[in-house]
């Protein structure tokens, strides 16, 4: 008799996206360089599937310093064509200019809040929202929550932060557990959550 598959969520269909989900998604997250990107990657995932990016992601570390928001605050037109020219990264004009602006903003929330986690986590008050969705059609799109951090990185200069993407990024960093209740990592993730300490 054959072992019972995981009930994962339904989009974490197989292979990377599988690991992605078991690894990743939901799991709160508190590390500067690692929420710098995840704020990118979502960016750049509009319009797009996340599988796509997901394909992208190590040629996004490269193209853009692992992520080091010091680095890419620094980077200038040149860097631009550069990346312009990079075929393994999302090559919207748009897009990759806004990371460079997110970069500076992010530096500047650090400056301001002690660090950008200190600001992210500061919206929940250091605990994760824990849903109960038991469907894939009951996860919103967006909730009053990311439509308050979207208005405010909006004011301190973001691009890309829509409050439909901003969902997105909440969800991945774990400041929102959206993983069904019958999914193995919804209580793996609430757990972390409990545990959370925001440095």
């Amino acid at each position: 008799m054959k072992p019972e598959a995981i009930a994962r969520c339904p989009w974490a269909e197989s292979g990377a996206m599988s690991f992605y989900h078991d690894e990743e998604w939901g799991v709160p997250k508190t590390g500067e360089v690692r929420l710098f990107e995840d704020l990118v990657l979502d960016g750049a995932q509009a319009g797009l599937s996340w599988s796509t990016i997901l394909k992208k992601r190590e040629n996004y570390r490269e193209a853009f310093a692992e992520f080091d928001p010091e680095k890419v605050a620094r980077f200038d037109e040149a860097d631009l064509e550069r990346l312009m020219q990079n075929p393994g990264i999302v090559r919207n004009r748009l897009k990759v200019r806004s990371a460079v602006q997110n970069a500076q903003a992010f530096l500047r929330v650090q400056e301001a809040e002690g660090s950008f986690a200190r600001y992210l986590w500061g919206f929940v008050d250091g605990r994760p929202v824990t849903n109960g969705w038991r469907d894939m059609r009951e996860v919103p799109a967006s909730t009053p929550l990311s439509d308050a951090m979207s208005k405010d990185l909006k004011k301190r200069g973001f691009n890309f932060v829509g409050t439909t993407i901003v969902y997105a990024f909440l969800q991945a960093v774990g400041v929102v557990n959206d993983h069904l209740v019958g999914c193995p990592a919804y209580e793996r993730c609430r757990a972390l959550g409990e545990s959370l300490r925001v440095p």
